[in-house]
Order: C-alpha cells, then structure tokens, then sequence
C-alpha cells in the first residue's frame, strides 16, 4: 500500500505540474519514463534516496507522500456548485479530502470497515429519463424510505449503503459533492443549505455515486434542478422521484382544480411537509403531468423561495455526522490518533471538539 500511495502522490503531483512522464525521469535521472509509470502504478517502489529527491526537486513536504490522511492521486471529486473559481474550489477540494481521507484511515484501525461490494443502478448515458425516475421510485420503496423520504435518506446511504455523508461549512457557491475511492464513497452537503435544497443535493449525489462506474461525473456541475447534461439531467429525474415519489405527491390531491393563488399555498405547504424545495416540487409536478409545463413556469418565483417564508426557518444540521463522529472519538480512545490532531484536522479548538462529539451525542472515554 505504501508504494502504491507514494506512486499516486508522484502521478497527481507530475500532472498537476504538467510534467511528462519523460520530463519527470530527467527530473530523478531515470533513464526512461518506463522507470517512472512503474512507480506511478506501483510496481517499482521508491527509494529513500528517491523520495527525498522529489521532496527536493517538486518542492513539497515529506508527508504529501507519506500522509495517510490525503486523497491526492486517489480521490475523484464532483462538484455541485456555482461560481466557484478553480483555485477555491481546489483549495477546499483539499480540505474536504482530508475529512475524507481521515475517516477512510482511522475508520479501518477501529474495526469499522466499508462494505466488500457496491450497489449499482443499471442506467448508462443512453437511459431514457423515465428509467430514472423509475430507478428513483424504486429506491424509495426497496429502501423503505416511508411517507417522507428526506427524512431516512442520509441514514440509509450510511447505514445501508456505507457512503458516508457529511455536513459540512461550504465556500459560497457550493451545495454539494460526490467522492469516489477506491475502497469508500462520500458525500459532502453544505449544511447551510435549505434543507430542501440540502436534501435534493444529496439525491442528486447518491445517484453519481451509483452510477460512477457507468457514467462518470463531469468534475465540476452547475447547481440546478432541471437542464444539464445528459447525466445530470438523469440524476435530477432520479433525485426528484426518490425525495418525491407519485404516490407522496398524489396524496394532496387534485393539483389540477387548483387555482393559481391555492396552488402556491398547496405547493409550499407540500414542498414542507416532504422537506423539499417548491420549486423542485412544482417540477415534479410536470414530470407527473400533474401541471402542465406552462403553468409551472407562469408561477412567480418569489412566491415560492424559502417555500413561500421570508428566510429559512430551521437551524442547520450538526457539522459532519454522527458516525463520523464515532469514529473520530473511537480513534483517540484507542491512541490512533491525538485530541489535538483530531481538533486540527476537523478546524475546530479541542473545546469545540468535545462539543461536535456532545451535540451528536458520541462519548469519549478520553477526557477532552
């Protein structure tokens, strides 16, 4: 494992430097760059020597090879966001891998592992947008999602699934992410978010990560709820149909003898009762040919933020989660890693620490 990290650290670094594989064994005095897509897919180990000559010659820290806590070369991150520069969006790329990277280390030394197989969606590019939104409905109910799904969903991709889903203090302009390892899967949701809009993040996420393989996500995506992509058109039909499934939204009955001022108070009162955002809802509607789509669209856009309320009502969720939060505290009682390490990692003082441990009500044997 050691010289399989060390060589994917030397890959990202040589690509992100726009180095050839050439360029970087004149850069170690190899004779080819045979020597060198050797140690980058980690077939030839690297020596001390050798280390210490790129430590030298690319100008970075020892640990960015030997860190177990950094995704660098391993991690392939989507982002869902909007105006995000790149130089941001790769600075906090980095500190959200760490989280990551953190847990999938620490996670393994306490006992809890991920699971030995992934679950997958049979969808591809060329699926038609009802397949996932029949994907989506299926979920739902093979899930045993309830009369609110919103409510299970981050459970169940934790508990059933083993993705890991955090909360997380986003940069503005980003709502969520989709992580894929080799061996882990995560989701990151700005907590700060709506929590319709954090719930539809969060679907739309689950179906990158289940269709990973088939239809890799694009790194970077525009945050909407319809248009796109073709994939990300396919994830929305499957967020929607999962968050909002037919028969949750039949159960309020007739949306089409409405008038327009009931149909605003239905749609808000509806979109809070599923923790959706109306306006997704309003969008559902038309896939259900409950409203046609003119209609949707004669709806005035103010009458629907924060689902008909000033601002948002409710407080944000606790940072990360609770299992994150176990295995942090698991961690330092069995010395794999120190308080203080573990407070810097997660940017907080070791008070608040012991107050993210307490508000997801997590014990430490180890007084903070």
């Amino acid at each position: 494992m050691a010289g399989q990290l060390i060589g994917a650290r030397i890959k990202a670094l040589r690509q992100e430097r726009g180095l050839s594989q050439e360029g970087m064994a004149n850069l170690f005095g190899f004779k080819d760059r045979q020597t060198v897509s050797a140690i980058e897919t980690g077939v030839r180990r690297v020596t001390a020597t050798e280390l210490l000559v790129a430590v030298e010659k690319l100008n970075v820290p020892l640990d960015y090879f030997t860190d177990p806590f950094r995704l660098d070369g391993e991690g392939l991150f989507s982002w869902r966001q909007r105006g995000v520069g790149q130089s941001e969006l790769a600075e906090y790329e980095r500190l959200a891998g760490r989280w990551i990277g953190a847990y999938r280390a620490i996670s393994a030394q306490v006992g809890r592992r991920p699971p030995l197989m992934r679950r997958t969606l049979g969808l591809t590019r060329q699926s038609r947008l009802n397949e996932a939104t029949d994907a989506g409905e299926r979920f739902a109910a093979e899930f045993a999602l309830g009369e609110v799904p919103a409510r299970r969903l981050a459970a169940t991709m934790e508990e059933r699934l083993g993705i890991l889903v955090l909360m997380v203090d986003a940069c503005k302009g980003i709502s969520g992410a989709a992580c894929r390892l080799p061996e882990l899967d995560a989701v990151l949701i700005a907590r700060n978010e709506a929590a319709g809009r954090r719930n539809f993040d969060m679907a739309h996420e689950l179906f990158h990560i289940l269709t990973w393989e088939a239809m890799p996500p694009e790194r970077v995506e525009d945050a909407r709820d319809f248009g796109g992509s073709r994939v990300e058109q396919l994830a929305n039909n499957f967020a929607a149909a999962v968050l909002m499934p037919k028969a949750a939204v039949a159960s309020f009955g007739d949306w089409g003898r409405l008038d327009d001022e009931g149909l605003i108070v239905q749609l808000n009162a509806a979109a809070d009762e599923l923790n959706v955002t109306s306006s997704a809802l309003r969008w559902r509607l038309v896939t259900l040919r409950h409203l046609s789509k003119a209609r949707a669209r004669a709806i005035p856009e103010n009458t629907l933020r924060h689902n008909g309320r000033e601002k948002a009502a409710e407080a944000p969720p606790f940072l990360f989660s609770r299992s994150f939060a176990e295995v942090v505290a698991l961690a330092i009682e069995q010395g794999h890693v120190s308080v203080r390490r573990s407070a810097a990692l997660l940017g907080v003082s070791i008070e608040g620490l012991e107050e993210l441990l307490s508000v997801h009500g997590v014990d430490c044997a180890i007084n903070l």
